[in-house]
């Protein structure tokens, strides 16, 4: 039986390993050039925040404050957390760095990890990955629609497949008090029927009630009132438009009532994007009109959303997504003796700068396992550099599939390979 090791990764996390950062790099690369074409500037914040910033942010009553935030004291009695989310970190930086001085609406995108402490289960992690954009500085429902369509291309340009996008309107400071007192007398009077963390959603925040996923409290879910046939006629507008929006983009979505998202700080738009075979949301978000002046700044409209890179990467497994064609090694170094390695080195070195990649084994002496090497990657030339070609400044070129060898100069053989990789 294996020895188990002394040390283990805490639970719930999980190492990235060399396999799993194509994912990674991937992701990147497609959001990173979405980011640039649609003008967004990256930012990134520290890992830890002080606490109040999401106890005031996200709110109180929420998941993530209330039992899943990694919590901290300092040395100098500082109260911080493992950011949980990027959102309230983004909008603290908008505000401390007095970035609503730059030309508005101003543009921010992120990529990098945050941390809940939660039950470990499948895709879901307690450091996890997110990337998200956001919007700062414009009220028009058309911002809405360009952050479903951003996160929805995204998706479809990683080859994801059966992409459902949900929307819903949760009303602002103007209509949600109204409902929420309907929502509270519906869910009151069924109140036995509800599962206990329903039960205490509803004396906490009624419409959280709705984000709930038991089966229990599903029927009861289905039958409770409905925002969108109490919005005041701004929402009711402003959702209108981005309805319209979304039909002329040609982005296929379903209406979801009872969609609300776990955070508190949402106004107005709110949507998820999911994958017809799976119930967890691979992107969400929505408008926090509101989120700027609640922690200290002036009052600025926003939008955005973020994505769960674990979740993605594990449907591009099960989808087997196809990842483009790595460019071919072709040339494989070879050498032998002390003089030749050192040649080789500076050698290997100016085959970078023409930007021709090259494979080597230098802790192999052997010719016979390097050219077994050069044949396994199926090398189309192997150069070899012994100690007689060192001190004479030549270099062998071997053809692999013919066999033909050819003597040129050292000082040559980078201008040589190149018209041979052209024909």
């Amino acid at each position: 039986m294996a020895k188990k090791p002394k040390f283990q990764r805490p639970r719930g996390m999980h190492d990235v390993l060399p396999e799993e950062q194509k994912y990674y790099q991937r992701i990147y690369d497609i959001v990173s050039n979405i980011a640039d074409f649609y003008e967004f500037g990256k930012i990134d914040t520290p890992i830890v925040e002080e606490i109040g910033l999401f106890s005031k942010g996200i709110g109180l009553a929420t998941d993530i404050v209330k039992k899943q935030m990694y919590s901290l004291k300092t040395r100098g009695a500082d109260s911080l957390a493992l950011r949980p989310e990027w959102t309230a970190p983004v909008v603290r930086a908008y505000i401390e760095n007095g970035m609503r001085n730059l030309p508005q609406p101003l543009k921010l995108w992120y990529f990098g990890p945050c941390y809940r402490y939660e039950r470990p289960q499948s895709d879901r992690y307690r450091q996890f990955w997110q990337f998200g954009f956001e919007v700062f500085g414009e009220q028009n429902p058309v911002i809405d629609a360009q952050i479903i369509q951003i996160f929805y291309n995204i998706l479809q340009e990683l080859k994801l497949k059966n992409l459902i996008v949900e929307v819903n309107s949760i009303g602002d400071s103007n209509c949600r008090p109204y409902y929420k007192k309907l929502l509270a007398n519906y869910f009151r009077s069924r109140e036995v029927s509800l599962c206990v963390d329903c039960k205490r959603r509803l004396r906490e925040n009624v419409l959280r009630v709705l984000d709930c996923k038991e089966e229990k409290c599903q029927p009861i879910k289905a039958e409770a009132p409905q925002i969108l046939d109490h919005l005041c006629d701004e929402c009711h507008e402003h959702f209108k438009e981005v309805l319209e929006f979304l039909d002329e983009i040609e982005i296929p979505y379903n209406l979801n009532p009872y969609l609300v998202r776990g955070l508190d700080y949402y106004t107005k738009t709110v949507f998820e994007i999911f994958a017809a075979e799976g119930n967890n949301a691979l992107a969400g978000g929505g408008r926090y009109d509101k989120l700027v002046k609640v922690l200290g700044g002036r009052e600025t409209p926003a939008c955005g959303a973020a994505a769960g890179i674990e979740r993605i990467i594990s449907l591009m497994k099960s989808q087997e997504v196809k990842f483009p064609k790595e460019p071919e090694t072709q040339i494989f170094l070879a050498q032998l003796g002390s003089l030749a390695k050192r040649k080789s080195l500076k050698l290997l070195e100016d085959f970078r700068k023409a930007k021709i990649r090259v494979a080597e084994s230098f802790g192999r002496d052997s010719l016979k396992a390097q050219l077994n090497r050069a044949d396994k990657i199926k090398a189309k030339y192997t150069l070899i550099l012994g100690q007689k070609e060192a001190l004479e400044g030549i270099i062998i070129i071997r053809d692999m599939q013919s066999g033909k060898q050819e003597i040129v100069a050292l000082d040559k053989v980078i201008q040589k390979m190149k018209k041979r990789l052209k024909k």
